[in-house]
Order: C-alpha cells, then structure tokens, then sequence
C-alpha cells in the first residue's frame, strides 16, 4: 500500500515562498517519476509539476520560472520550492507518483494546504 504524506503547507501573503515535501513509503520515489498535483476548491485535482527517475523535470505553464520539484531518492523524499506564489495558487497540495492525470491513481495522501492572501 502506498503512503504519502505531505507537509510544509501553510499561510502566505502574495509573493511569498514555501517549500513543501513528501514523504514516501518503500522505494516508491527510488522507482519512479514522481508529481505533485493541486486541488483548489471546485476545481480537479491537477498536475503541477514532474520529475523523472533522472531528475529531468517538467512544469505547468503558470508554475514555470516560480516553482521547482526535486527528489531524493535515498531518504523517499519529493519536495517543491514554490516561489513569488499568488492566490491563484492556493490549493490543497498532495504528491504522488507521475501520471498525466490524477484521476489514474487511486492512492491518496492527505495533502498540504497552501493558502496565498493579503
């Protein structure tokens, strides 16, 4: 069964910086692409950004340049520098492993929350 648990959510103003992270159970980050998705309220879950095994990466468009995904295979961890972050960013933030839509994969964690406002 997987597990993941994200944490580093929280409160910032307009511009601010968080960094979130993710923790995974067994070898799931060691043995593949890994994602972190979004869920704002109403609205689909989303992907947002990619990593391969090989640490080549990959963004949403309105992310780019803001945010930054990387890994660590040895300690089972995903992590996301978000940058210069905006209310259109806030969201329910939750990692799991790469698919091109979410709605592929049943196994959830409880996700962070990010909440941008003045």
């Amino acid at each position: 069964q997987v597990q993941l648990v994200e944490s580093g959510g929280g409160l910032v103003q307009p511009g601010g910086s968080l960094r979130l992270s993710c923790a995974a159970s067994g070898g799931i980050v060691s043995m593949n692409a890994m994602g972190w998705y979004r869920q704002a309220p109403g609205k689909e879950r989303e992907l947002v950004a990619s990593i391969t095994i090989g640490r080549s990466t990959n963004y949403i468009d309105s992310v780019k340049g803001r945010f930054t995904i990387s890994r660590d295979n040895t300690k089972n961890m995903v992590y996301l520098q978000m940058n210069s972050l905006q209310p259109e960013d806030t969201a329910v933030y939750f990692c799991n492993r790469y698919r091109t839509t979410p709605r592929a994969l049943n196994d959830w964690g409880k996700g962070t929350q990010v909440t941008v406002s003045s």
